[in-house]
């Protein structure tokens, strides 16, 4: 931030790898560690799923003369040039903070055999965002689903503002519910809340849901999310066992104060966890 230090991350580059390492032969608990933003590593049974990475400066350099300026608050957690082994990366739309070509370039290099899941609206963008082949990505739409290895994507529609479709029907903005063994979480992408949402989600056993809490504020001039109440609201109606907040502290004009949301969630008896950059979850 201008004038004043970063919220540093908890643990950040090789001692973030070290860790992540350290943990690959456990075979029951399954591991979550916030990347920033929307961005997560999942871990488990030796095997990683990369959910909606932002590891750089590209918006705060894209934006930095503009009256709409990226500012950022927190370390960049990882050097996305360090993530290896990854089996599985996904992207929920098209925004860069979703997907980014200054992340994603490096991890699909050095990862030989990954799998990229994608709205399947958003196919074209991709390759081109990225310069990688049209059939490259494994497409998604909302009612389908995909597994790769262990783990089943299935698509879930995403309002942000609006539940955006194609000229097929395709959604444009994605959640993913990721199944794995008797394991399941949901990562909603950015979305506000929509009715239909609730039936759909209800469906699962949903132990970690994973919620943007930074709101929808149109002063902004940036297409909004939940806010901390109803991230709050959202784990309980879908009875998630936790929920792990995210979309904060990382750009000054579009942040939220996390502790908002854990007095909300406490209010209605809602667990949660709260992460630093770099600190992982640990499921049973």
């Amino acid at each position: 931030m201008e004038g004043e230090a970063m919220i540093p991350a908890f643990k950040n580059d090789e001692e973030l790898i070290r860790e992540m390492d350290d943990l690959l032969a456990d075979q029951g608990n399954f591991y979550l560690w916030w990347l920033g933003q929307s961005g997560f590593l999942l871990q488990w049974k030796g095997k990683r799923v990369l959910i909606d990475p932002y590891l750089s400066d590209s918006l705060t350099k894209k934006y930095a003369d503009t009256n709409k300026p990226h500012v950022r608050m927190s370390e960049r957690v990882v050097d996305p040039e360090l993530l290896k082994n990854i089996l599985i990366v996904s992207s929920s739309h098209n925004h860069t903070d979703h997907l980014d070509a200054e992340t994603l370039i490096p991890v699909l290099k050095n990862n030989p055999g990954i799998k990229f899941i994608i709205p399947e609206a958003n196919r074209e963008f991709v390759a081109e965002r990225l310069k990688c082949k049209k059939e490259f990505p494994f497409g998604l739409n909302y009612g389908q689903s995909i597994t790769v290895d262990e783990f089943t994507f299935h698509g879930i529609p995403a309002k942000h503002n609006e539940i955006e479709k194609d000229e097929n029907g395709n959604c444009r903005f994605m959640g993913y519910v990721i199944t794995f063994g008797k394991h399941c979480i949901y990562h909603s992408g950015d979305t506000l809340w929509f009715d239909e949402m609730l039936s759909l989600l209800k469906r699962f056993t949903i132990d970690v849901a994973i919620l943007p809490i930074n709101g929808n504020d149109p002063a902004r001039r940036v297409a909004g999310n939940l806010n901390c109440e109803e991230a709050a609201k959202l784990g309980k109606a879908i009875n998630a066992k936790f929920v792990i907040p995210c979309h904060y502290d990382m750009f000054t004009f579009n942040t939220a104060d996390v502790n908002e949301f854990a007095r909300q969630a406490e209010t209605i008896n809602q667990r949660y966890k709260i992460l630093q950059g770099g600190e992982k979850f640990i499921g049973d």
